[in-house]
């Protein structure tokens, strides 16, 4: 089993029930075991246009399942929970969205597939919830802990605690 952190967003509709949802259908999947959740984030766009601010939150899960099946179940949770492709070719605003920050220690680099999230580093609203569950954390390529990420963040967006979770 491997630990993966797994980052959801949603700035369409019920922000959070998308969120909750998503967590659900998660641990309902076989192979998918989660561990705890952070707080809700609300959080300034970063990298969009939208007006529209995210709910953003970071679960923390232990899979058996490989990088790319795991990807395939979020993927289709995405779409069940109303996540449409045409979204998925830029930043748009969206029912869903989960992206795979950590797979354990593992860097992988294919075409459809980047581990660590490529810019995990770049965003608060992926490492201020990563700070709350793993500040010590080494992330394997840059060799800086979230807490060390987070310090070097230069321009971050606006972060705000908007709720804590229930344990699952």
């Amino acid at each position: 089993m491997t630990i993966v952190y797994l980052s959801l967003g949603s700035n369409i509709g019920d922000r959070i029930g998308y969120i909750q949802q998503a967590t659900s259908l998660l641990n309902l999947t076989d192979n998918i075991t989660i561990i705890r959740t952070s707080a809700f984030y609300e959080t300034e766009p970063w990298g969009m246009s939208t007006k529209t601010w995210f709910v953003n939150a970071v679960i923390e899960l232990k899979t058996s399942l490989s990088p790319e099946k795991l990807l395939d179940e979020c993927k289709r949770i995405e779409k069940q929970l109303g996540r449409s492709e045409t979204e998925k070719n830029g930043y748009a605003d969206r029912t869903i969205d989960i992206d795979i920050l950590f797979y354990g220690k593992e860097i992988i680099n294919e075409k459809n597939l980047v581990i660590p999230h490529k810019f995990l580093h770049l965003r608060a609203f992926t490492l201020v919830p990563l700070l709350e569950l793993i500040p010590d954390f080494e992330h394997p390529v840059l060799h800086k802990t979230i807490s060390e990420l987070h310090n070097d963040l230069e321009n971050p967006e606006i972060v705000f605690l908007y709720g804590t979770r229930v344990d699952i």
